[in-house]
Order: structure tokens, then sequence, then C-alpha cells
């Protein structure tokens, strides 16, 4: 995947959801069609780390049956890294297991910045992230 797009609001609600949980770090599912997300599903992370994540199962659960129904597609995983770094850690590529968009949002100088990677073979490439 080259790029995915959203809205505004959807990259308010993921930067929101992040901030209200910062220091640790948050995470959730975005899911659409067509490279175009079409909602935000945050979950709840299980680790309660500054420096992980691990999606609550059921939540992550309910959330696949949610995106399965409504007839849409898992295109992305997004999760915080609110002391940094802007890309995708050694961690998140060990652990990536979806063939989907990584995004992650970091913070520097109080301002939240969210970009797209793809994970593949333990190798990690920029995703454009297009915002309409």
């Amino acid at each position: 995947m080259n790029s995915l797009t959203f809205t505004k609001e959807q990259i308010e609600e993921m930067i929101a959801h992040v901030d209200a949980l910062a220091p640790l770090e948050a995470c959730g599912l975005l899911a659409g069609k067509n490279s175009s997300v079409e909602k935000v599903l945050t979950v709840t992370n299980q680790a309660r780390s500054k420096v992980r994540y691990a999606m609550d199962p059921i939540e992550q659960l309910n959330a696949f049956e949610w995106i399965e129904t409504s007839g849409l597609e898992i295109l992305g995983i997004f999760h915080s890294h609110p002391a940094g770094p802007e890309i995708v850690s050694p961690t998140d590529i060990a652990e990536a297991r979806y063939p989907v968009v990584y995004v992650v949002l970091s913070c520097a100088k109080n301002s939240w910045r969210a970009r797209g990677f793809w994970i593949e073979n333990g190798n990690f490439s920029e995703v454009e992230l297009q915002v309409v």
C-alpha cells in the first residue's frame, strides 16, 4: 500500500485518544476500503506502558468482528510514541503481524505528528498519509 487517506476529523480523533492517555502508549485499528479510512476504532493498551502496546484481546476481537460485519477491511493499526521516536521501533517491527499500514503518532514540543509505515520481512518503508 502506497498511501492511506484520512479525514481531518479522523486524525483529530486519533490524536485526542493518544493525547488523553499520554504518557502511556495508546493504540487502535483503522478500518475502511481501498486505502481510505472510514472508521477509527480505539482499543485499550493492555500493557499500560510508556514504551509498549498490547491491544486488549477482547476489544481487538470485537473490533475485528465489527469491521467484518460492516463490510470493511483492516487498513491499519495505530499507536503512539509519546516520547518518540517518530518511526517504528525495533519492537514494532519484530511484533508486526498484519499486512496493514502501521501509523505511529509521536509527540515533540507538545505537538502530535502521524506517520505511516509498511512493515514486511523485518524491514519498513514509509507510507504517505493523506488528509482530505
